[in-house]
């Protein structure tokens, strides 16, 4: 078994891990989005992002794996973080420098690894996002860019760290965590010729509930609403307060009419909710449906503003 070499910038990589106070934080929704992306994308059982401390690796998102951390030296991320580009074993067992590795000859018994090196703003390697399978595989070059595609994701997380992307009311994803991660969904979409849909919602007379049952009661509903659309969604959809009562999803994998299916079982869930509840008011929505055409959307805002140009329809002709 070969021991990681220590990059030459590490006193200056330790310092920009550790200026993060990211470290032993708890999981977060957003890196934990990104790695069950690549978990479902990649059809691995394992996918992590890996933060290379001076005597570990620690996992900020481990989708698969019970553990939290293991030691550097036996890592394949500190090998990984060497590099500019994906480092791939596709058969540790075949590998002097992993066949002997602890991790190779027990639990999770890698076989195949794959991991994307992630840069700080100033260059130094903090880690990876990497793929793991127990059985023998191959990335192929387009592999390899969507490994790239969804590690840029998480090292923009990682640069965002102090800026606000989460909605601290219903604690999903704000506007400006929207667009960041849509715009590599996109392009990850594009380059895997994913069929992609997006939806825009908005909840209606939401304005009559602040006035007549008050802002905390406004505030209610909003939560409750977004209770009710998480249960429809996938792990791997994108889904955000843009703002107010607008919210928008992107369902990945998913032409139109699946979509319009999710929404339809939304409506009835909520009639269910309305007649249940002993609110005072019913909370129903309106919503416009785009299904992603690379030709014609070439921007995530574009995609936003037909399916908000949709719903606004939806909500005229429906005259609510």
């Amino acid at each position: 078994m070969k021991t990681p070499d220590i990059p030459k910038d590490e006193k200056t990589r330790l310092h920009t891990l550790v200026s993060l106070n990211i470290l032993d934080t708890p999981q977060e929704e957003r890196f934990d989005r990104i790695t069950r992306m690549a978990k479902h994308l990649f059809k691995v059982p394992i996918a992590l992002v890996s933060l290379i401390d001076e005597n570990r690796q620690w996992f900020k998102s481990c989708i698969g794996l019970s553990v939290l951390e293991t030691p550097r030296d036996i890592s394949f991320c500190g090998h990984a973080i060497l590099g500019n580009s994906v480092f791939m074993i596709p058969d540790a067992t075949k590998d002097e420098r992993f066949s002997d590795n602890p991790l190779v000859l027990n639990d999770p018994f890698i076989r195949f690894y794959a991991g994307c090196p992630l840069s700080a703003p100033n260059g130094s390697k903090l880690g990876t996002l990497c793929l793991i399978d127990r059985e023998a595989r191959h990335l192929s070059e387009e592999d390899i860019v969507a490994l790239q595609d969804l590690a840029s994701m998480v090292e923009q997380e990682l640069a965002a760290v102090e800026l606000a992307t989460v909605d601290e009311l219903t604690n999903i994803l704000n506007r400006r965590g929207f667009l960041m991660l849509a715009r590599h969904g996109l392009s990850l979409f594009i380059r895997q010729k994913i069929t992609a849909s997006l939806v825009f919602l908005d909840l209606n007379k939401f304005k009559s509930i602040n006035d007549n049952f008050g802002h905390a009661e406004g505030d209610r509903a909003l939560i409750i609403f977004v209770d009710q659309l998480s249960k429809m969604l996938r792990e791997s959809d994108l889904f955000a307060r843009l703002g107010g009562d607008e919210f928008a999803v992107l369902f990945s994998g998913t032409p139109k009419e699946i979509a319009e299916d999710s929404i339809c079982k939304l409506h009835q869930a909520f009639n269910k909710y309305n007649q249940e509840s002993d609110l005072g008011y019913d909370i129903t929505f309106s919503y416009g449906i785009v299904e992603f055409n690379p030709d014609k959307h070439q921007t995530i805002e574009m995609l936003l503003n037909e399916g908000d140009q949709l719903m606004y329809e939806h909500k005229k002709y429906s005259k609510i």
